[in-house]
C-alpha cells in the first residue's frame, strides 16, 4: 500500500508517512560523559518535539521505532529504564496527544512489554482512536522479520481452514495482514546517528521509501532537522520503477 504525496505549506509535494529510527542516544551520553540513561531520557524530549512538529510540516503517520526485539539483549537495568521512559511518556502527554486530535498506534509484540506499560499503552490507543489528526505509531519489541513471519503464518492458517487458496495470495493480502495494516507504506525513512542499515525495521513497507540519513544524534534531533530531511525529500523523483521520462509527463 503506498502513500499518496502530501504538499507543504509552499505548495511542494512531501511525504505522508514519515519512519524514524531513533539512533545515538547512548552515543549523545558518552560524548557527555554521562550515564546512558541521561541520553535516553534526552531522546524522549525529541519525541515530544517532533511529534508537535509533524502535522504543521503535512506529515499524517509518524512512525517511531522506539524499541525493536534485538533490544531485549540490553543489560537489564537499561531496558528496565527505558522500559519506564516509555511509561512515563505516555502517562504525561496522553493528555496532550489527545488534545491534539493524535492517535496512537502500536505495531510490535505488544505481549512482551511490562504490564505496567500494557496497561497505559492499550489507554492512550483506546481514548485516541477516534482522533482524526496525526496518527503516531509507536513500533516497540518490534521486529520486521517477526512481523513478516506472523503475517505468513496467518495466512497459511486460513488456507488451511479452508477460508483462502494458495494461489490467491498475493501482497495486497499479505500487506492486510502485518502490524501495519491500514496505515499507508512510509514515504520517507530518516535514520539519525549516522549509520547505513534499517535494523530489522519495515522491512517490507519501505521497499520504496526515501532513505535520509543524518550524523545528527537523536537527543539533537529536533523540527529544524525534520525540515532538512523533508527538504530532501522533495528534491528527488520518485519513479516506482518508471523511467524518468514517465514521471516528467
Amino acid at each position: 500500500m503506498s502513500a499518496s504525496p502530501t504538499s507543504d505549506a509552499a505548495g511542494s509535494p512531501g511525504p505522508a508517512h514519515v519512519a524514524i529510527i531513533m539512533d545515538g542516544n547512548g552515543r549523545w551520553a558518552k560524548q557527555r560523559g554521562l550515564p546512558r540513561a541521561v541520553g535516553h531520557r534526552q531522546g524522549v524530549e525529541s519525541v515530544r518535539a517532533i511529534i508537535t512538529a509533524a502535522p504543521e510540516l503535512g506529515i499524517k503517520v509518524l512512525t517511531l521505532y522506539a524499541f525493536s526485539t534485538e533490544n531485549w539483549k540490553r543489560p537489564a537495568l537499561e531496558v528496565q529504564a527505558l522500559m519506564g521512559l516509555l511509561k512515563s511518556f505516555l502517562k504525561s502527554e496522553l493528555a496532550a496527544l489527545h488534545q491534539n486530535r493524535v492517535r496512537v498506534r502500536c505495531i510490535g509484540q505488544i505481549d512482551r512489554l511490562p504490564a505496567g506499560v500494557r496497561r497505559i499503552l492499550e489507554l492512550a490507543i483506546a481514548q485516541t482512536s477516534a482522533n482524526q489528526g496525526l496518527v503516531l505509531n509507536l513500533a516497540l519489541s518490534y521486529g520486521g522479520r517477526a512481523e513478516i513471519t506472523t503475517a505468513a503464518r496467518r495466512l497459511a492458517e486460513e488456507c488451511r481452514a479452508g477460508l483462502l487458496n494458495p494461489e490467491e495470495i498475493n501482497e495486497e493480502l499479505l500487506s492486510a495482514r502485518l502490524d501495519t495494516a491500514g496505515l499507508p507504506d512510509p514515504d520517507l525513512l530518516i535514520r539519525t546517528g549516522g549509520e547505513s542499515r534499517l535494523s530489522n525495521f519495515l522491512l517490507w513497507q519501505l521497499s520504496y521509501a526515501e532513505i535520509f540519513i543524518t550524523e545528527t544524534l537523536w537527543p539533537d534531533f529536533r523540527q529544524e532537522q525534520l525540515q532538512l530531511a523533508l527538504d530532501d525529500f522533495r528534491g528527488r523523483q520518485r519513479r516506482f520503477g518508471r523511467t524518468p521520462e514517465q514521471v516528467s509527463k
